[in-house]
């Protein structure tokens, strides 16, 4: 599991944190049943404080995502709560917003932006690049 803290973001890290468990969690990264890094690890790779691992695992299990395992770890659970792919596209939505945000302040336009992301969409090799503007992609 993969999680990446920007520092300069202005997001808190607890949230950057259980944003990208959750995001893997719907993604297929995480499958219902594994097992993730004891907070002691996973606080350590990340070089944050232990509490703020804790804290993110207690609300990831509040939300039902996951389950803790008294002496035995913290798990993703077996079914996924419903309403789940509509909490991470508004999280995407959010982090679009974020993204555009940085756009304007580095002058970069709307038409570049699409570029960018176009380009992104085939380095990954998982999705054709968008339609232009008339265009269906489908």
């Amino acid at each position: 599991m993969f999680i990446r803290i920007e520092t300069t973001s202005g997001v808190p890290i607890s949230r950057q944190i259980a944003d990208q468990i959750r995001s893997h969690a719907v993604s297929g990264v995480l499958a219902p049943g594994d097992r993730l890094p004891s907070v002691r690890q996973l606080a350590k790779d990340l070089a944050v404080n232990q509490n703020t691992i804790l804290h993110v695992y207690e609300r990831l299990t509040a939300e039902g995502l996951l389950e803790r395992r008294q002496g035995d770890g913290t798990y993703v659970v077996d079914t996924l709560p419903r309403g789940r792919a509509k909490a991470q596209r508004e999280l995407l939505i959010r982090e679009i917003d974020r993204l555009s945000h940085r756009a304007l302040d580095l002058g970069i336009t709307c038409d570049q932006v699409h570029k960018l992301l176009d380009e992104s969409f085939v380095r990954t090799g998982k999705e054709r690049p968008l339609a232009k503007k008339g265009q269906t992609n489908g």
